[in-house]
């Protein structure tokens, strides 16, 4: 009789692993990858109503891909191939604003003083039941006419024309830094969910690791280089994906799918819209963890 080979370590491993995922997986499949290949079926095809009911198809190949990048346009008469790129840039400037936004929330969370519990409340609170009832009173109080028209802290100011005219910064780049700051609400809203992942990291690591710091004589600045970054590595690359995927679900390139699909019944370059839109969501997450790879790997040397 043969004996039963044991598992090994990284064998339970992987198992506990499959566990783990496979509600996502049964998900994934039961309500995602069906409507998934519909929507690429579609994309080639020219969908109509019959007349009895029920959706007619019309192969067409590629012409839908064409027709959205030549002749369509979207809801504000702007081309695809622009907001595409206007969303790119605005994702490569967005992401480090909202990670390092949430970091520093979360360092001044954890710090320790008096009353600190209180503190957390007052700031997770609107964070977690949403910040609409905020800008709701905002605007009771000062008026929708300033809350849509903006703030303006930083479109006359001196440090926007020093950074303009003499250090020559783009306003391209610029421009969306601005928009973050005249809108700090909508940045907080954004990082709430972050800082509670970067809290819970902080907390997690161990104080010995500060006590040995503080024993070689390591300054506040170098513990913080070398041991808090290098301990939470891990959860900024899952803060940094998670925050990528969260400002594409809101992008305005799903609204004009949706747009195009049931408003202007565009069936078929909505759904070509959204294969572009699912393919540019994969290429930027893949570039993204193909370059936290090689800092993860640095920090675990």
């Amino acid at each position: 009789m043969k004996k039963r080979r044991k598992l090994t370590y990284q064998d339970k491993r992987k198992i506990h692993g499959l566990i783990f995922i496979s509600p996502f997986l049964f998900g994934f499949i039961a309500f995602f990858a069906v409507p998934l290949v519909n929507t690429i079926f579609y994309s080639f095809n020219d969908v109509g109503v019959a007349d009895q009911g029920g959706m007619t198809f019309q192969w067409v190949g590629i012409q839908n891909y064409i027709n959205l990048f030549q002749s369509e346009v979207t809801t504000e008469s702007e081309t695809m191939a622009r907001l595409f790129t206007e969303q790119n840039t605005s994702m490569l400037i967005s992401v480090p604003l909202i990670v390092v936004f949430s970091l520093f929330m979360a360092l001044l969370a954890n710090q320790k003083m008096k009353g600190r519990a209180v503190v957390r409340l007052f700031f997770f609170l609107p964070i977690i039941l949403g910040l609409e009832i905020v800008v709701d009173m905002l605007t009771m109080t000062t008026g929708t006419e300033t809350l849509e028209s903006g703030s303006s802290l930083m479109s006359g100011s001196y440090v926007t024309m020093f950074l303009v005219r003499f250090l020559k910064v783009p306003m391209d780049i610029l421009y969306p830094i601005m928009n973050y700051v005249e809108n700090i609400f909508d940045l907080i809203s954004q990082a709430g969910v972050q800082t509670l992942i970067f809290l819970t990291a902080l907390q997690s690591i161990s104080p010995s690791l500060y006590e040995v710091a503080k024993m070689e004589g390591a300054t506040t600045y170098e513990t913080f280089w070398k041991v808090t970054i290098p301990s939470i590595m891990h959860i900024t690359v899952f803060v940094i994906i998670y925050t990528i995927v969260t400002l594409f679900l809101e992008s305005p390139i799903a609204q004009e799918a949706y747009a195009f699909a049931f408003t202007q019944s565009k069936i078929g370059i909505g759904s070509a819209l959204s294969v572009v839109y699912i393919v540019n969501v994969i290429a930027v997450l893949a570039i993204v963890m193909l370059l936290l790879r090689k800092v993860v790997k640095k920090n675990e040397k």
